[in-house]
């Protein structure tokens, strides 16, 4: 049986239901580009209420993070959130996370709904010689995020904190809808926004969720504003150029391969877990890059579809679909580094036909017009 989500009860009413990673999530309520657009244009609320929860506690919580994180804990000032990844010994990713960090003794970690049980078996297994202690609230936090252009100044009339205080991947406490959250400016959409932890809601009582999730809606509904489900979540990670896990990362891919090399904020003599490999791999390099793409006459990417050059197999196609944003077809694979330039050409194979494609870099939409760094009123 799949498990349900603090927001299902809305999700049944109001959604087209799909499941996914052993829950029942809504794929859309009006449609995955109409979601889209108004993510991109006005603001859209997501409940990420599926994705892991844990509670990292102790006099070696920032130690044990560096032990099992590429990047440095130490190096994160208190109330900001970082993204980075679980490595294995050889380097593969086991998850990517973000990790909100409320003091040096206090962090909460999310992960991937999919990955529940393999990151909370992986964070006991390599805590055993730390002081900390880890607590799964997967059940007891509610995850709210809800994104785009509108977001701040929509949210402000149900918060009180200031929310221009909070920068991008910084987090507050404060009470939305006279309910205690940890809010943090964060997202997987490209776009500004906040992700909404609410407190002491527990899976079998989501009362407050939902009140927090209808008022936002209510407020925004003459704004264009919507709740929006998985598709358009992933058509808009992926107009952004983030990674999904399963698709563009895995236990066999390294974060020098995935183009990641802005988590590693380590010195080479630092200890963690996949050191030696990811170290060779800055100082050698690796046999394979993540890319982007763009179509350059028609045709959709989709996973699994290869990526050739001259005829021959290069790559494989690890995310890909068509933009609502630019109108097009764009993905991402891993093909040789040495072939990975901005302006090659290269081919998708769709079906029986080579259509050609453009490396090009991410985001995949005009950033003066969309995304985070827009121009106020640009758009």
């Amino acid at each position: 049986m799949a498990r349900k989500s603090h927001l299902y009860s809305f999700h049944l009413e109001k959604g087209k239901l799909t499941e996914f990673s052993g829950f029942d999530m809504p794929l859309w309520y009006r449609g995955i580009i109409e979601e889209h657009h108004a993510v991109r244009n006005a603001a859209g609320l997501f409940d990420v209420s599926h994705m892991g929860r844990y509670s990292i506690k102790g006099k070696d919580a920032a130690s044990f993070l560096n032990y099992i994180l590429p990047s440095d804990a130490l190096k994160v000032k208190e109330r900001r959130a970082f993204y980075s990844t679980l490595c294995n010994e050889n380097g593969g990713i086991v998850d990517d996370t973000v990790t909100n960090k409320i003091d040096e003794t206090d962090y909460l970690m999310v992960v991937n709904a999919g990955n529940r049980e393999k990151d909370w078996n992986w964070l006991l297994a390599h805590s055993e010689r730390f002081s900390v202690e880890i607590r799964d609230f997967s059940n007891d936090i509610a995850l709210i995020a809800f994104q785009g252009p509108l977001a701040q100044t929509l949210m402000q009339k149900l918060c009180d904190l200031e929310l221009s205080q909070i920068k991008r991947f910084g987090l507050a406490y404060c009470n939305v809808s006279g309910i205690r959250c940890l809010v943090s400016r964060t997202g997987y959409t490209g776009e500004d926004g906040f992700e909404l932890a609410v407190l002491d809601t527990p899976l079998d009582d989501p009362t407050k969720a939902l009140k927090i999730w209808n008022a936002i809606l209510d407020l925004g509904k003459e704004k264009g504003v919507l709740p929006c489900g998985l598709g358009a979540r992933d058509s808009l990670r992926l107009e952004a150029g983030m990674c999904l896990y399963g698709n563009d990362l895995d236990d066999t891919t390294t974060p020098v391969e995935a183009d990641l090399g802005f988590i590693l904020t380590k010195e080479n003599g630092d200890e963690y877990i996949g050191r030696k490999v990811i170290w060779s791999q800055l100082k050698n390099g690796t046999k394979r890059k993540r890319i982007a793409f763009s179509m350059k006459s028609g045709g959709i990417p989709r996973h699994g579809y290869e990526i050739r050059l001259a005829g021959s197999k290069i790559g494989t196609v690890t995310s890909g679909s068509f933009s609502p944003t630019i109108k097009n077809g764009i993905g991402m694979a891993y093909i040789p580094p040495e072939l990975s330039e901005k302006g090659r050409m290269v081919s998708v194979q769709i079906r029986a036909s080579e259509h050609p494609a453009l490396v090009v870099g991410t985001p995949f939409y005009d950033t003066s017009k969309y995304g985070y760094k827009r121009v106020p009123n640009s758009n």
